[in-house]
């Protein structure tokens, strides 16, 4: 008849599982930013492309709204990315050093579940 899991191990298996959780979150918030930036930067090259004179709009919620200085703009759009490529690094340093803890949780468990297995086996 198998033992009952010990408290610490069923500590350890939860702190995993929300490990894994928080993970998944850091990721997918990655993925968006990644997204927002590949707008950003092909945005910035149509406006580099336009010609001085063509009309620009920009999205404002449901509106389009018409743009008289296209430097503005560009600027903008510049900074927006500057914004995106730090937050996509500071998600990358906390994806790196959440899949760190993961590991490292993962083989404290694995050595935890050995350690009972052989306790429950002598």
């Amino acid at each position: 008849m198998p033992e009952e899991i010990p408290q610490q191990i069923q500590d350890q298996i939860a702190r995993l599982q929300q490990l894994r959780s928080q993970l998944q979150m850091i990721v997918q918030q990655r993925q968006q930013v990644e997204i927002r930036l590949r707008e950003l930067e092909h945005a910035i090259e149509e406006v580099e492309k336009l010609k001085e004179n063509g009309e620009i709009y920009k999205s404002i919620g449901s509106l389009l709204v018409r743009v008289d200085d296209k430097n503005k703009l560009l600027n903008d759009l510049k900074e927006d990315k500057e914004t995106y490529e730090l937050r996509k690094s500071t998600l990358e340093k906390q994806e790196e050093r959440l899949r760190e803890r993961l590991t490292e949780l993962q083989n404290k468990l694995e050595n935890a579940i050995k350690s009972t297995q052989q306790a429950q086996g002598a």
